[in-house]
């Protein structure tokens, strides 16, 4: 039987929208642009980092990284995202939401800056120097997961939490958008700047000295937003969930939620006392208890996560490699270094444009009207579709006069994505798990995602090389081809789909609700709430 919930949670849950929730969304979504913009502006630098540091004299192709050169630069944040996730996951349940949050952001900054900065002229000292600032990068940027999805479900209402989890993860939709919009910029103006011939022409004279700044640039524009919020992401107070639930301190709580609801709030310092002293749910992360309860759904959130993060991070990270083989991005030789940039950077942000931020946004729109589950699983059966509409007719989109069919069917990938999975498996562990244990259990499932987004990351960049040894790229074994890549991922969209179904839906219930901190009698609960064995 649920027991009589606590004044200031139920003050949250009934909340009318406010100027804090707005404000809130903010505050934690300009760590997700700022997340998003980091991690995707190194795919815009990785062909002018091999021109710069790679060339190779008298060759018929501009310089590339190295395979193992290139799988570090582009996944070694991913590395230092999933180690931030667990880490400051389980930081954030046992020192507070609040104390953390800033650690994050000030990672962020340095290592955002510190990237541009990578010393040295020698190719040898600037990778090492790159990935790891990079790598620090993706510990900052891992920590700003788990703990922006639980503050924003704590600090949200019942009736529209979704769509307030969902806004601040649609803010990832305008870093990746500008990234692209930076990097058009500054490769246009250097490019007018320093004009140069492109590398069939002149080999030597294609690579301006001056470009070597176009990426330090393109990478520092990362720390700007973060800068900007951290001065008031230290102003906000803890929330009231963690504050009462598992520091303990009604008073606390009360007065915190009472200055930003502006209404009174009754501490009921009692009522936590005897919260506190029930032991059925003090039940930690490795206990029976935890397996029972919420076993099941922590397999669901972290299997769609991983199997998500695969497909989408392969998609994105790699999508100039796509457009090269269907002809949307001239040959590397007919540009030269910084025009390369400003191609790849159109061509992503166009996708963005069109595809990504929409996708979020509907989201939002529709996650407290049709549910997470609905929404996830939609999203990831059109993603499969689509991937093998992709695949299987493969060379018929390769033809010129069918390459911008080919276009809009992969931005629609990229819409489902969005408006699908991607969104959903932020927003749900966020809901279903008791509040002493959210953040770790947040960062557990994006862990697993950020561990897809690795082996799509690396598996992706070999997986994708022509069948045909003549056809791949410098230094690279032969792989399956993009076509089998694509069906590989299409394969994975469906299995994400199958694992849909362990994850429960949260869609207007309370988080202690969903995660059964306000149940009082066990064995009534049991009866009554059961209906198969766990």
């Amino acid at each position: 039987m649920p027991r009589q919930q606590l004044q200031v949670l139920n003050a949250l849950d009934t909340a009318k929208t406010q100027l804090y929730h707005f404000t809130a969304i903010v505050i934690a979504g300009m760590g997700f642009f700022t997340d998003a913009y980091d991690l995707f502006a190194i795919s815009l630098c990785t062909k002018l980092l091999g021109r710069i540091y790679y060339h190779v004299e008298g060759a018929a192709k501009p310089g590339t990284l190295p395979p193992g050169v290139n799988s570090s630069v582009t996944g070694v944040a991913l590395v230092g995202t999933l180690a931030g996730q667990l880490f400051f996951g389980w930081l954030g349940d046992k020192m507070g939401r609040k104390k953390v949050y800033g650690m994050t952001l000030a990672i962020m900054v340095i290592c955002s800056l510190a990237s541009g900065f990578s010393f040295g002229r020698e190719r040898r000292s600037v990778m090492a120097c790159l990935c790891f600032f990079r790598f620090w990068l993706g510990f900052g940027i891992g920590g700003d997961y788990p703990l922006s999805a639980t503050i924003m479900s704590e600090y949200a209402n019942k009736k529209t939490r979704g769509a307030f989890i969902a806004a601040v993860f649609a803010m990832q939709g305008f870093g990746i958008l500008t990234s692209g919009i930076v990097a058009l910029v500054v490769s246009a103006s250097f490019d007018h700047a320093f004009s140069a011939p492109s590398y069939a022409t002149n080999a030597i004279l294609s690579t301006p000295l001056q470009a070597d700044y176009v990426w330090r640039i393109i990478l520092m524009f990362g720390a700007i937003p973060a800068a900007l919020t951290y001065y008031w992401r230290m102003k906000m107070p803890e929330t009231a969930r963690y504050t009462a639930l598992v520091a303990k301190n009604a008073k606390q709580a009360a007065s915190d939620m009472a200055r930003v609801l502006q209404v009174d709030i009754e501490a009921e310092e009692q009522k936590v006392e005897v919260i506190s002293q029930d032991t059925r749910n003090s039940f930690g992360l490795f206990s029976k208890e935890f397996l029972r309860r919420h076993g099941l759904h922590l397999l669901g959130t972290t299997s769609t996560w991983f199997l998500l993060d695969i497909a989408f991070y392969s998609q994105n990270l790699f999508q100039k490699d796509v457009f090269s083989a269907i002809g949307w991005i001239p040959p590397a030789a007919k540009m030269n270094a910084i025009g390369e940039v400003f191609r790849v950077a159109r061509a992503q942000t166009l996708i963005a444009l069109c595809s990504t931020v929409p996708g979020y946004w509907f989201t939002v729109a529709f996650i407290d009207i049709i549910g997470r589950f609905a929404i996830q699983l939609m999203g990831f059966f059109f993603m499969t579709v689509f991937m093998f509409a992709l695949a299987i007719p493969y060379h018929h989109w390769t033809l010129h006069d069918n390459r911008i069919g080919f276009i809009i069917m992969y931005s629609l990938t990229f819409f489902f994505a969005n408006f699908g999975p991607n969104a959903t498996t932020f927003v749900v562990p966020a809901e279903i798990f008791p509040a002493r244990l959210r953040s770790t259990c947040h960062g557990i499932s994006a862990a697993a995602g950020k561990a897809g987004a690795i082996v799509g990351a690396y598996g992706f960049l070999y997986a994708s090389q022509s069948s045909d040894p003549k056809k791949t790229d410098a230094g690279y074994p032969p792989g399956i081809g993009i076509r089998n890549s694509l069906i590989v991922l299409g394969v994975v969209n469906f299995l994400g789909m199958v694992c849909t179904f362990l994850v429960p839906e949260p869609n207007g219930k309370s988080l202690e609700e969903m995660s059964g901190e306000n149940e009082e009698d066990e064995v009534e609960q049991t009866t009554t709430h059961r209906t198969v064995p766990v």
